[in-house]
C-alpha cells in the first residue's frame, strides 16, 4: 500500500529565493490576500515555525505559476504569418519566455495544458530516431489568449468536455490524461495536469506507456485503467490549515 506523501512546507524566505523576490513580498501577496490570474488568493499558511508561517510548497508553486511575470504582462509577440511552423524552441521564444525549453516543459510535464502540435515530423536514423514537433503561429496565438489562468474573453472557445470513461472497462486498457482526469472525477484535464506536476497522484507519477505511432498523441504519457482507479480510491479530502 502506498502510503500519502507528506506536504514540503517552505517559509517566506524559501519562496522568495525561489520566485526572485523578497521575503517581505511574500508576506505582503499573503497578507494583501493578492489574486493571481486565475483569481485564486494567494495559500493560507499550514503551519508555524515559531513567528513564520509555513505554506505548502506546491500550493505556493500553482499560485505562482498563474501569476504572469511582470515582463510578459501585455507581451505582444511579433507579427509572423499565423500558417508559420515553429519547433518547441522558437516557439518558447515567440511567446516571450526567456527559457527555450519552456515549450518542451509544457509539454512533457503538464498534459492538456499546451496545445497539441500541428505537426510530428518522424527525424533521425532508424537506429536513432526522433519526432521533432511543430506549432503554427495561430496555434500559438490562440493559446496565448485562451490558456488557462488568464480568464474567458469574449469570443474563446470553451474548454472540451471530457469524455465518459467507464469505470468498469478493460482493467490493463491504457488511457491518456483526459481519460484519468475523468475517472479521478476532476472538471478540467488542467486540473490532472497541475496535480500531477505537483506530485499528488504518486501512483501515477511513473506512465504504464508512452504513446507511439499514434500521430500528434506520440510522446503522451498513458496509465492502466486499474492504476488510475488504484489512485482514484487513495484520494482524500484535504485536510484544514492549521493555525
Amino acid at each position: 500500500m502506498t502510503s500519502q506523501r507528506e506536504p514540503r512546507l517552505a517559509d517566506a524566505a524559501e519562496i522568495a529565493a525561489e520566485q526572485g523576490l523578497t521575503p517581505a513580498r511574500i508576506s505582503g501577496l499573503y497578507t494583501e490576500r493578492a489574486e493571481n490570474a486565475a483569481g485564486r488568493t494567494f495559500p493560507e499558511p499550514v503551519d508555524m515555525r515559531g513567528r513564520s508561517r509555513l505554506w505548502d510548497h506546491a500550493e505556493v508553486t500553482e499560485w505562482f505559476a498563474h501569476r504572469a511575470p511582470a515582463r510578459l504582462r501585455g507581451y505582444k509577440p511579433p507579427t509572423r504569418d499565423p500558417e508559420e511552423l515553429l519547433n518547441a524552441a522558437d516557439a518558447s521564444r515567440f511567446l516571450g519566455y526567456k527559457n527555450v525549453n519552456q515549450v518542451t516543459t509544457f509539454v512533457r510535464d503538464r498534459p492538456g495544458y499546451f496545445p497539441e502540435p500541428d505537426v510530428v515530423e518522424e527525424m533521425g536514423t532508424a537506429e536513432n530516431p526522433y519526432r521533432r514537433q511543430l506549432w503554427k503561429v495561430g496555434t500559438l496565438l490562440n493559446w496565448l489568449e485562451t490558456r488557462p489562468g488568464r480568464g474567458r474573453r469574449a469570443g474563446a472557445k470553451a474548454v472540451a468536455p471530457l469524455p465518459n470513461v467507464p469505470v468498469d472497462g478493460d482493467p490493463d486498457e491504457l488511457l491518456g490524461a483526459s481519460e484519468a482526469a475523468a475517472l479521478l472525477g476532476y472538471k478540467s484535464i488542467q486540473s490532472f495536469s497541475s496535480l500531477l506536476s505537483q506530485g499528488k497522484l504518486p501512483l501515477l507519477e511513473t506512465p504504464d506507456a508512452i504513446a507511439e505511432d499514434a500521430g500528434r498523441q506520440n510522446g503522451r504519457q498513458r496509465w492502466t485503467r486499474r492504476r488510475i482507479l488504484e489512485q482514484s480510491a487513495q484520494r482524500k479530502p484535504p485536510g484544514r490549515p492549521r493555525r
